[in-house]
């Protein structure tokens, strides 16, 4: 960070030493034990002129020119950006409080009770690190956690009760067994092995959002339409809109916790780089930076044309190729044009692979309260309505790589948006 001296005397001065441009910032005070108060605005120089300037049309204004003596701040490219350093500073300085100071609220989470000896699924704000394996999420409120838990369960025989059971015949059972909605291990309906099975498809069916259970279906439904049996193939087929619009309730980004990954480009501080972000074993990681110097932004409005097909770097090379097997050499007056190098998507690939390396670097665990605040700005962030989300969020595919391809084109399409002319006021 940045920082200056500020004389409430000459308060002027020490303003106009400042940017602006978006950016986090501290004002701290005489006495270095006093509490900084921290700020992120889109203006810096607007925002402290409103609180180092007293201003005789405002009196009521909340004016701090009299206790500071010290101005730092950092710049930032995005707001996903400041209210990620924004956190930081406030986690070190207040911990557990952070979360309260920006208004965060913890995710929720479905929490799969696999320690349970007879398992069952709850919904929680607090998911254990412990047991990252049996939490999925993060949704967008509790309220469409608990919806798509209570829809997922409709296709299943998993029970709903929260008591700890002793199976006994004599036990009454309850609403949903007389429904057949459960099979009812209360009173021995089936034996245990017939329910360590059915929990354990709905474990596989939160893991893969529905996807294990897909497969299932469609392959009956195309059997069932091989062998001539169209009634069948007809339920088959009901059911499986049934579970996919189980599975619309659940975005790309619930996910187990240990195995949620994702990769998040935003607009840099810096001039010609895209800022990336890794979100990776609870924590995200980042800012780093990913050089656009040389690279061919895409142009979505030029339909498909392959010269905008693909984002590629861009060096110039001899108009005409070399003749016969003599080797390539720069021709003194030859001219150059701006041709796309053979090696230039790889020389992207290894400058987008070098940014996630850096970013991977292994690292402690994060505490909980720094594991439910990132989680919690990534779900502010990710749960936006498209139209007010700025940046790009990418995952890796089923094997765990990075699909390089479609996050290229992703930087391609922030850089744009942060090269386009903002709109006059």
């Amino acid at each position: 960070m940045r920082s200056i001296a500020f004389d409430p005397a000459d308060a002027r001065s020490a303003l106009l030493e400042l940017p602006q441009r978006p950016a986090v910032f501290t004002l701290h005070g005489a006495d270095p034990k006093d509490e900084p108060y921290i700020g992120r605005t889109p203006n810096l120089r607007g925002r402290l002129e409103r609180l180092l300037q007293p201003s005789p049309k405002h009196p009521r204004r909340l004016q701090l020119a009299g206790r500071v003596r010290r101005i730092a701040w950092r710049l930032s490219g995005s707001e996903f950006e400041s209210l990620l350093f924004q956190f930081e500073l406030l986690q070190e300085k207040y911990c557990a409080k952070a979360l309260e100071r920006m208004h965060l609220r913890a995710p929720a989470f479905i929490r799969y009770l696999g320690g349970n000896p007879y398992p069952r699924i709850v919904v929680t704000n607090k998911p254990s690190q412990r047991e990252a394996d049996w939490a999925y999420g993060p949704f967008a409120s509790r309220a469409a956690a608990e919806r798509f838990a209570e829809e997922a369960l409709k296709l299943f025989l998993l029970r709903r009760c929260t008591d700890d059971l002793d199976p006994n015949p004599s036990h009454p059972g309850c609403v949903y067994s007389e429904m057949k909605m459960c099979l009812a291990p209360c009173y021995k309906g089936c034996t245990d092995q017939r329910y360590a099975e059915e929990s354990a498809a709905v474990r596989d069916f939160l893991a893969t959002r529905g996807e294990s259970k897909l497969v299932t279906l469609r392959t009956q439904r195309e059997q069932a339409s091989a062998n001539l049996e169209f009634e069948s193939a007809a339920a088959l087929h009901a059911q499986v809109q049934k579970v996919e619009g189980v599975q619309a309730l659940a975005p790309e980004l619930v996910q187990p916790l240990s195995k949620l990954r994702a990769t998040i480009l935003q607009a840099s501080a810096i001039p010609d780089e895209v800022a990336v972000f890794l979100f990776e074993n609870g924590r995200l990681r980042g800012p780093v930076g990913f050089s656009t110097i040389g690279m061919r932004i895409q142009n979505e409005r030029s339909g498909s044309s392959s010269l905008f097909a693909q984002p590629m770097a861009i060096e110039p090379i001899p108009e005409q190729p070399p003749l016969g097997d003599l080797v390539s050499q720069p021709i003194a007056g030859a001219s150059l044009i701006d041709a796309p190098a053979k090696a230039a998507r790889s020389v992207l690939d290894a400058r987008l692979e070098g940014a996630l390396t850096t970013l991977s670097v292994s690292a402690e665990a994060p505490s909980a309260t720094v594991r439910q605040g990132h989680l919690a700005l990534l779900k502010r962030w990710y749960y936006r309505p498209e139209v007010r989300r700025v940046g790009e969020i990418c995952f890796p595919d089923a094997d765990g790589h990075w699909p390089l391809k479609s996050m290229l084109r992703s930087v391609g399409r922030v850089a744009a948006k942060s090269l386009a002319p903002s709109k006059p006021e």
